[in-house]
């Protein structure tokens, strides 16, 4: 069992470990990053790896873009969402994005082993008292973007990405050490899954994906 803890507070990191070690047993694999940079070097040397405990707010991570770049690349990898932000809005816009679990910080660890259980088993899983409020929650993104966004490949979600931050094919081509003719050719593909005409409600699109001013 192989588990990857990414959070950038050392001492919930080790909170987190220490339960997961009691839960998982002494044979469980824990890793742990301290931000986004640190996170995607241990997925590559760890591709087996059974789930992934990832900080909202992450270093390198800006609202829900680190948890779309982890359903892109490791789509079989299931992300339980850890955060000290607890309004229903933004636990339905993870779930919506992909999260498999989302656990408050404020909530005993005992529950730890529920939502490891629900996880494993292929099932979702947030705190019982939660589950309505979250339903009833305004959706910030529907499911229909979010499905959208789900059949780009990493390299388009990297080119999408780039185009947000304003960059030009050019610069994008420079960037992942391609031809330029390979980044229009993405461009086209995200335009088209995406079902907009042009790079630029592409990259307002993925600015969906960004905490609203109000939650940040």
């Amino acid at each position: 069992m192989i588990a990857l803890i990414a959070d950038d507070h050392p001492l919930f990191r080790v909170a987190l470990s220490q339960a997961c070690a009691n839960i998982l047993g002494s044979d469980a694999l824990l890793l742990q990053a301290q931000n986004m940079q640190q996170l995607w070097p241990l997925l590559r040397a760890h591709p087996d790896t059974n789930f992934i405990f990832l900080d909202l707010k992450m270093p390198g991570s800006d609202g829900f873009t680190g948890l779309s770049a982890l359903r892109t690349e490791y789509p079989d990898v299931p992300v339980i969402m850890v955060s000290a932000e607890e309004n229903p809005v933004i636990i339905r816009q993870a779930l919506t994005l992909g999260a498999a679990a989302y656990i408050p910080k404020s909530a005993p660890l005992e529950l730890l082993s529920e939502a490891i259980a629900a996880v494993l088993n292929g099932d979702s899983w947030l705190p019982a008292e939660l589950e309505q409020d979250v339903r009833n929650a305004k959706p910030l993104i529907d499911e229909d973007f979010a499905h959208r966004l789900e059949q780009l490949t990493p390299q388009q979600f990297r080119v999408l990405k780039m185009i947000a931050d304003g960059l030009l094919n050019k610069q994008i081509a420079y960037e992942m050490n391609v031809q330029e003719t390979t980044i229009k050719q993405h461009v086209s593909a995200i335009l088209r899954k995406l079902n907009v005409n042009n790079r630029t409600l592409a990259g307002i699109m993925f600015e969906k994906l960004k905490l609203p001013e109000n939650f940040s």
